[in-house]
C-alpha cells in the first residue's frame, strides 16, 4: 500500500471511528484531508527525517500517524483507552511497524524517559495549552513541533513567564493557526 491509499484508508476508519466516539470536531469530517492530514503533514518541512518523534495527546493520531506514514519513527502517548485503542487500529491496518502507541498518561511516560535518551522531538496538535506542554517537557530539554491556533501569541506571553525559550512561529499552510518551533529549553 503506498501512502495516497493509506492517508484514503486513513480517511475512511477515521469516519467510521467518528460514528462510535469523538475522534475530531464533526464539522471537520467532510474534509478530512486539508483539515486533518495535510495540516499535520506540514511538519514534514520542518522536522529531521533522523529523530524520533513522541506525539503528546495523539488523540486521532494527528500529526503521530500522518508522520508515520510519511516515514518517521513515532511513539504516539494517548492517555484514553478508546483513542489509543483506534491508533492501534490505525497501525496494524496501515502497516506502520515503526509507530508505537502508548496508552498512558504522558507525566508517567516522561517520568520514565532519560534525558539522554536518543535524539527525539516532541509534536502536539490540538493537545493542551502551551504552558502545559512545557510542564511536560521542559526538563527533557528536546526540541518541539506543535500546530497551534490563532491564540498563539498570548499562550507564549503566559509560558515565557515561566519558562526561557527560544522559538520561530510560522503561519500554517492549511488554515489560520501556526508552527511553533521551540528550541531546546535552558
Amino acid at each position: 500500500m503506498n501512502n495516497k491509499e493509506k492517508f484514503i484508508k486513513y480517511e475512511k476508519l477515521l469516519k467510521d471511528w467518528s460514528t462510535r466516539m469523538n475522534l475530531v470536531a464533526p464539522s471537520t469530517l467532510s474534509d478530512i484531508q486539508k483539515r486533518h492530514i495535510q495540516d499535520s503533514a506540514q511538519l514534514a518541512d520542518f522536522i529531521p527525517k533522523n529523530v524520533k518523534i513522541i506525539d503528546l495527546g495523539s488523540g486521532a493520531g494527528f500529526p503521530g500517524v500522518v508522520l508515520a506514514i510519511l516515514g518517521w519513527k513515532v511513539i504516539c502517548i494517548e492517555s484514553i483507552r478508546k483513542k489509543a485503542n483506534f491508533l492501534s487500529v490505525l497501525k496494524s491496518e496501515l502497516d506502520l511497524p515503526n509507530l508505537t502507541i502508548v496508552n498512558d498518561r504522558i507525566e508517567n511516560i516522561l517520568s520514565k524517559t532519560p534525558v539522554n535518551a536518543g535524539d527525539f522531538i516532541f509534536t502536539a496538535r490540538a493537545f493542551a495549552p502551551l504552558i502545559k506542554i512545557l510542564d511536560y517537557t521542559a526538563k527533557t530539554k528536546r526540541r518541539l513541533f506543535l500546530l497551534k491556533g490563532r491564540e498563539i501569541e498570548s499562550e507564549i506571553m503566559t509560558a515565557k513567564t515561566k519558562y526561557k525559550f527560544d522559538y520561530e512561529l510560522y503561519p500554517s499552510k492549511t488554515g489560520d493557526g501556526y508552527i511553533l518551533y521551540i528550541k531546546p529549553i535552558k
